[in-house]
């Protein structure tokens, strides 16, 4: 064998070796373990990289859970902080006291990946001390792509799961942090 054939031979193992390791990488899936802030290649989400839902989580003793589930499309791969903005939309005696704290572990999704963010409210008071809100929204991080096209950051869900305690001693609806996983049923 000549020395320019076993040069030839060491460079292609080792490329080939190299190319083994970016597919480790690639298909190991590492794009789920990522999160904001540790240093990744993982954008902010848009909303039109995620599909929402509001999810029933039961209720006890007066008190009420949901959660705004939010799934990663197929193909999208992006961060979400871990405290993110949520409104109503309607019923103006109901506030949102967002409890997640600033510094709350953001969460990236990708490929159907989810994660929610939890709800807490009562529904102990007389009808007339109610308000139904119309919708609940959450305000995704990016508001235009990375191409600096504007996409609207705001997804408003229509709100299904009735009325809200709305006197001035009950009527917050709590948010918690975002958290991985899917939302949480009865």
């Amino acid at each position: 064998m000549t020395t320019r054939t076993t040069i030839r031979r060491t460079l292609t193992a080792a490329a080939l070796a190299g190319a083994a390791g970016v597919a480790g990488v690639v298909a190991g899936g590492t794009a789920d373990a990522a999160t904001p802030g540790d240093g990744s290649s993982v954008l902010p989400c848009t909303s039109n990289q995620f599909t929402a839902r509001l999810v029933y989580g039961g209720a006890g003793a007066g008190n009420r859970y949901a959660a705004i589930q939010l799934t990663g499309k197929v193909g999208e791969r992006c961060a979400l902080p871990g405290r993110l903005p949520v409104t109503l939309v309607g019923a103006r005696d109901v506030l949102i006291d967002n409890e997640a704290p600033d510094d709350a572990p953001g969460v990236a999704l990708s490929n159907g990946s989810s994660a929610y963010v939890q709800l807490h409210w009562t529904g102990i008071e007389a009808p007339d001390e109610q308000e139904t809100p119309n919708g609940i929204s959450v305000t995704a991080p990016a508001a235009s792509n990375p191409h600096g096209d504007p996409i609207d950051p705001s997804v408003t869900l229509p709100w299904t799961l009735g009325p809200v305690d709305a006197v001035p001693a009950t009527h917050t609806i709590d948010v918690g942090p975002l958290t991985r996983g899917t939302a949480p049923t009865e």
